[in-house]
């Protein structure tokens, strides 16, 4: 079995084979290897080991190997430096020359050999170009002879380097550039949404990692059932509306609409499924769900639908009723401190209920002591409205025709209104037009008195409407004009 050792290159879209010869060379040495092309430098990549004559054969498809010639020193590690400087001044000068011949085509890299006897010019098109004046005026530029590479868009993203959707590093350049055939159907496999812009990677065509699960999931849908499929459970029927492939588990959707996720692993095929499968000569897939795998779900709503299931069967007894469980007794309202007070006759008041047997003593006292000083001023506002307006205060009737003031209790026909006792206070009515008097109050004229004394005559309502000023001012009568 031969011997190899990989070796990678700058430009090369794999790492290529070559005989150790007794180098000496590890893994990330620097080396310097005989090619096709000349003399050039590379990178170890893995141990030297042994091969079978199948794979060395698939891989080299026939070709002898190459042979290492050393291992780099640091004299050819200072060249390599400055022929990498060189070629990155040289890049300048490739975009100008391309731009002046008009060719569509993108400049990717410029390599100088590591003999320095030939520059490798890389580029990327889409279709065949001619580029023999392009070289023509590169030779004249860089005095240097002339080699045209083009590279795919992969080999150019590989090269250049980036970060995919997911935020790492690009496939073709973490993982070496071996590219394998990415199609369509491996999307649609994996259910992804078939947008060019989210299946597609930095270089435009489709992403690598869409192989990378494709196996996965084509095997997990060859051994679970179909969308859409029926499948038998405790509860009653559900339907397959979702795979979860990194799980391998299949979400159902139940009778009552609830969704519950089983594990393929737990499910099983019935006899009727089993026949068929063996009619048709094709994988049994599974169509039942135990209720032991029910039990182990952790969905206290599958829980308690097994429990009434089990109920309606007659498998466990109907708890009792307790009606503590759902109604509450309603606890007694407290009352005030003073609700149970009451005033004997021993202290000089009958004895209350009620809203007043609610407030303290103090507070009824002087309650009843303002309403006996309101009864004492009453006389006063009577003559006050009398000496005023001329007439007394009109006094409602109660429904039975007894106007308030008699109403009172305790007063007499022959009693003086000061004299009653107070009357209950009454809210005001529509149409109610007691209270203070209008005007000031004037002094009650005396008994006998003399012509000058005010007239008690009322003051006729101006019609003007605009003020002192306006006409109703000029209306007035002979005595409001003498004064």
């Amino acid at each position: 079995m031969p011997t190899i050792i990989p070796i990678r290159f700058a430009y090369a879209s794999r790492d290529l084979w070559f005989d150790p010869v007794e180098t000496g060379a590890v893994e990330g040495d620097h080396v310097i290897c005989s090619t096709e092309r000349g003399t050039e430098i590379g990178l170890v990549t893995g141990e030297a080991r042994e091969v079978s004559d199948k794979e060395f054969s698939s891989m080299t498809d026939g070709a002898s190997l190459k042979q290492l010639m050393r291992v780099a020193s640091d004299e050819d590690l200072a060249r390599a430096e400055e022929l990498a400087r060189k070629g990155d001044e040289a890049m300048p000068v490739f975009r100008r020359c391309i731009s002046g011949c008009g060719l569509d085509m993108k400049p990717v890299g410029v390599e100088y050999l590591f003999d320095g006897g030939k520059v490798v010019c890389y580029f990327a098109a889409e279709d065949r170009v001619d580029f023999r004046q392009l070289v023509r005026e590169l030779s004249h530029e860089l005095h240097a002879r002339v080699d045209m590479r083009q590279i795919g868009v992969r080999e150019e993203s590989a090269h250049i380097g980036g970060y995919g959707h997911c935020g790492q590093e690009l496939c073709c350049a973490r993982f070496g550039p071996v590219f394998e055939p990415v199609s369509i159907r491996m999307a649609k496999e994996q259910d992804l949404p078939l947008n060019s812009a989210k299946i597609s990677g930095a270089c435009g065509r489709l992403m690598c990692c869409l192989r990378y699960e494709f196996e996965a999931y084509r095997d997990f849908k060859s051994r679970a059932p179909k969308r859409n499929a029926i499948i038998e459970t405790p509860l009653g029927m559900g339907k397959i509306i979702e795979y979860d492939t990194p799980k391998e588990q299949i979400a159902l959707r139940l009778e009552n609409g609830k969704i519950i996720r089983v594990a393929l692993a737990d499910m099983t095929a019935s006899e009727t499924a089993v026949r068929k499968s063996e009619e048709l000569g094709c994988a049994c897939r599974p169509d039942t769900v135990a209720r032991e795998v029910l039990e182990r779900l952790n969905s206290p709503d599958v829980q308690m639908a097994l429990a009434e299931l089990d109920r309606k069967m007659g498998v466990l007894e109907e708890e009792p009723f307790d009606s503590s469980d759902i109604f509450i007794e309603p606890k007694p309202r407290r009352r005030a401190r003073s609700a149970g007070y009451t005033v004997t006759e021993s202290d000089g008041e009958a004895a209350t209920s009620g809203k007043d047997a609610a407030q303290p003593a103090s507070r009824r006292r002087r309650k009843k002591a303002a309403t006996a000083e309101a009864a004492d001023r009453e006389p006063e506002k009577d003559a006050n409205d009398l000496a005023a307006t001329g007439r007394r205060r009109r006094r409602h009737k109660s429904p039975e025709g007894i106007s308030e003031a008699s109403a009172a209790p305790g007063r007499t026909a022959g009693e003086s209104p000061a004299a009653a006792a107070p009357a209950a206070k009454r809210s005001r009515k529509p149409g109610d037009k007691g209270g203070s008097p209008r005007r000031a109050a004037a002094p009650a004229p005396e008994a006998g008195g003399s012509d000058d004394a005010p007239s008690a005559k009322k003051r006729p309502r101006r019609r003007g409407g605009r003020g002192r000023g306006g006409k109703g001012d000029q209306g007035g009568s002979g005595e409001q004009a003498s004064e």
